[in-house]
């Protein structure tokens, strides 16, 4: 009986991964190998990137909301404390939304904050 290689699976699986190298510099997008280390390394890059921006965003809101407060005569620490304790539940996106777009309904949370602390 002959051996079979299993050259259309090969094939196949090397056609996925040459796609997804699609754009790579030199034999990166080219040769096998080299791609399937490229793209594995891309996978990862990805999936970090992906837990990274919730932190990203995280500090990016809280240096926005930071510095709406401080034009506001109060600091961050404060500011968030106050709400908790006048149970305000709002998230700090739309802490920040609100600080940059409605500068009024904001200053009103801080006097609202700085009532209860």
């Amino acid at each position: 009986m002959a051996r079979i290689k299993g050259g259309l699976a090969t094939r196949k699986r090397h056609k996925k991964i040459l796609k997804l190298a699609k754009g790579y510099r030199g034999g990166k997008s080219k040769l096998y190998r080299v791609a399937n280390q490229a793209v594995m390394k891309s996978l990862v890059y990805a999936y970090v990137g992906r837990k990274r921006r919730k932190r990203d965003f995280r500090r990016l809101w809280i240096t926005r909301i930071s510095a709406a407060c401080k034009m506001n005569g109060m600091n961050y620490s404060q500011f968030i404390n106050g709400l908790k304790k006048a149970n305000i539940n709002i998230n700090r996106k739309m802490l920040s939304e609100l600080a940059i777009n409605d500068e009024a309904a904001f200053a009103k949370l801080v006097e609202t904050a700085k009532a209860h602390i």
